[in-house]
């Protein structure tokens, strides 16, 4: 199969490590792949697909969202859809201009739902818009089923088959990964937190930075990540006067090292799809404490704790209840690592190549 990807970016991001992690993979399974950006900056994650061999192209749109959502780019894809067996798109730009361009452009149109709410839910225009688009897939791969749920729920009736295919991560890497020793160099002698996501809205590291003013002053918070939001979380830790204990870490290509380095792996978020650095905590064998919303709630349930969205007091206090009773801690890590198990990347590559084939038929 001749395969494309279409995506926004590759900068940090859920989606987008799906591609680093996905792409390579269906290479090896004998397929052309080859994946298109909106926006071509060389990112890290762009490197680590050159280094495997994934063509990547570019549309050259920048960054900014009205070059995004140009309506020269329709008339850039109509002649790329030709090309391919299966064309994939990820993010909004992407699946809306495909799904124009399919108008023209005959190819099996396929597109994966990250995340179980958005901007343009309950805009009345913007649902009609949204029906309209994803009635032009032959198919739509959610990430998780609480996904799959929401979208069903927003669209109403839908002729294109839908259907969950979990984020999976290759949990080798993470479970094996050897500490580097690189933030005890920034905060000798500290109990360390991690929260690797970007600084996006639909992220919630006030209540992470709210908690660590609660906690005793060896507990330092690690943020790995960048974003739009970044220079209100900075002025939020100085009010706080807590520069001298969270750190901007900013985006980070060595998230194996960090995560086996820390003592608890946090993701606070006002919405998620998946939540994969969840489970990127969990294969590091770390108790993963997460915020108890859709996406999330399905991933850390039964293994992790979930606190309440946006309660600091309650997150610190799980966060020392687990610092001051060793068995309680490992058996919370233990159940993590077990849990992270179901999510192996070849369940995650299986599921897509069935969704392929099937189509192809």
């Amino acid at each position: 199969m001749r395969i494309l990807h279409i995506i926004t970016s590759l900068w940090t991001g859920g989606a987008e490590k799906l591609m680093v992690d996905l792409l390579p993979r269906l290479k090896d399974h004998g397929h052309e792949v080859e994946l298109l950006t909106f926006n071509g900056d060389r990112t890290a994650f762009r490197k680590q697909l050159d280094y495997a061999g994934i063509k990547v192209y570019d549309l050259g749109c920048g960054a900014s969202t009205i070059s995004m959502y140009s309506p020269k780019n329709i008339f850039k894809l109509v002649p790329l859809l030709r090309r391919y067996d299966i064309v994939h798109t990820h993010n909004t730009a992407p699946q809306l201009f495909a799904a124009i361009a399919s108008m023209v452009g005959k190819s099996i149109l396929i597109t994966t739902e990250h995340t179980t709410s958005n901007r343009r839910r309950g805009n009345k225009f913007l649902t009609i818009v949204d029906k309209w688009m994803y009635s032009r897939y032959n198919h739509i791969i959610c990430i998780s089923k609480k996904t799959e749920e929401n979208l069903i729920a927003h669209l109403g009736e839908c002729n294109t088959e839908i259907s969950t295919v979990n984020n999976g991560i290759d949990i080798s890497e993470f479970s094996n990964a050897k500490p580097k020793s690189s933030l005890e160099k920034l905060a000798p002698n500290s109990k360390k937190i991690v929260m690797v996501a970007g600084f996006r809205l639909e992220k919630d590291q006030e209540t992470l930075i709210r908690a660590m003013k609660r906690l005793p002053e060896e507990f330092h918070l690690f943020l790995v990540g960048d974003g739009e939001r970044r220079r209100d979380l900075e002025t939020l830790t100085n009010t706080l006067d807590l520069s001298s204990r969270v750190h901007f870490l900013g985006i980070r290509n060595d998230i194996t090292e960090i995560l086996k380095e820390v003592e608890y792996s946090v993701l606070s978020s006002h919405w998620e799809g998946f939540g994969l650095s969840a489970v990127e905590g969990m294969s590091a064998g770390k108790p993963v404490l997460a915020s108890n919303v859709d996406g999330l709630r399905e991933v850390i349930a039964g293994a992790g704790i979930l606190f309440e969205h946006g309660n600091d007091e309650q997150l610190a206090n799980e966060i020392m209840k687990l610092d001051s009773d060793d068995n309680y801690y490992n058996s919370i890590a233990t159940k993590c690592k077990n849990r992270a198990m179901s999510y192996d990347i070849s369940k995650m590559v299986d599921g897509y190549l069935e969704v392929y084939n099937e189509l192809i038929k």
